[in-house]
């Protein structure tokens, strides 16, 4: 399956994201802790074009400490810097600064070095649609600067924000690559709701995320939902169907006949992965094939 979303703003966003490279020191890439590749456009190693880089891992609340550990690491290993974050409550907001300064440090030790008093750092901030970059940037300027809402893209142009004396942060809006080869990226994307749900029906990402979870945290099901029998066949489809209808009963998803109600059973699970209902959940780990 091929899922096709290219709206014509985010083409817009992509030349004036290069039209600004030359003013930008360093870049904050925003990526979702919960799927870092799945999250990461890939068309942004070839915009950047070799700027000093820190990673973000945001939502970092609603992901596997252990799994992100392992993604820290990941990207250590790719020689970028990451640094887990949780933008809506401001969790570790405070080391950005400091780690996009470091970045910049031989250029600030060079104007010093001439006499010269450092200018405030000029860091371009990019990420998907819904991965909290206008939340992350409400916290950096300590004030409401950008729109935040829960759907993709709320931000639509480009705005400079000043953090402090010390940072000029440049937001643009929100990127998409023109189309998902791998079925897994636009899985992953619409379980944590950085795609429309109209892309894909509910139920397809429900039973992407339930089989996962058997995989992966079944505990998680059985604590949030009481549904005690799982599956062990993970390709078992009809299986999985089963968790689902489980669910659904246990919910309260019923249409007349006794029968579940397997879109508002789908619906109930995706916003409880969504809200960390389920615990603290990873969708994908460095070693997954993709």
């Amino acid at each position: 399956m091929t899922i096709q979303w290219f709206p014509g703003h985010m083409t817009k966003a992509r030349r004036q994201i290069e039209e600004k490279l030359k003013l930008i020191d360093v870049v904050i890439e925003l990526l979702d802790a919960r799927i870092p590749l799945s999250s990461r456009n890939p068309m942004v190693d070839e915009i950047l074009k070799g700027k000093p880089r820190l990673v973000l891992l945001n939502k970092n609340d609603l992901a596997d400490p252990q799994v992100t550990a392992d993604w820290v690491k990941y990207f250590a290993d790719q020689g970028l810097p990451a640094l887990p974050i949780d933008a809506a409550t401001g969790t570790h907001v405070k080391e950005i600064l400091p780690r996009v300064k470091q970045l910049w440090a031989h250029k600030i030790e060079r104007q010093l070095s001439k006499g010269i008093n450092p200018r405030a750092v000029r860091a371009l901030i990019v990420g998907i649609p819904n991965v909290g970059k206008s939340t992350l940037i409400n916290q950096l300027a300590g004030k409401k600067i950008a729109a935040t809402g829960d759907k993709p893209g709320v931000t639509k142009g480009q705005q400079w924000i000043k953090v402090g004396t010390e940072m000029d942060l440049l937001d643009t809006p929100g990127i998409l690559w023109p189309k998902f080869e791998d079925q897994l990226v636009g899985m992953r994307l619409a379980a944590t709701g950085a795609i429309k749900e109209e892309l894909l029906h509910l139920d397809e990402i429900a039973l992407f995320v339930v089989k996962y979870m058997v995989q992966n945290y079944g505990a998680g099901i059985q604590e949030r939902f009481g549904v005690q029998d799982l599956p062990e066949d993970l390709d078992d489809i009809q299986e999985m169907v089963k968790v689902m209808e489980a669910i659904g009963r246990k919910r309260g998803a019923i249409v007349s006949g006794g029968k579940v109600d397997l879109d508002k059973a789908s619906l109930i699970i995706i916003r409880e992965l969504r809200a960390g209902k389920m615990g603290r959940i990873s969708l994908e780990r460095p070693l997954d094939k993709r």
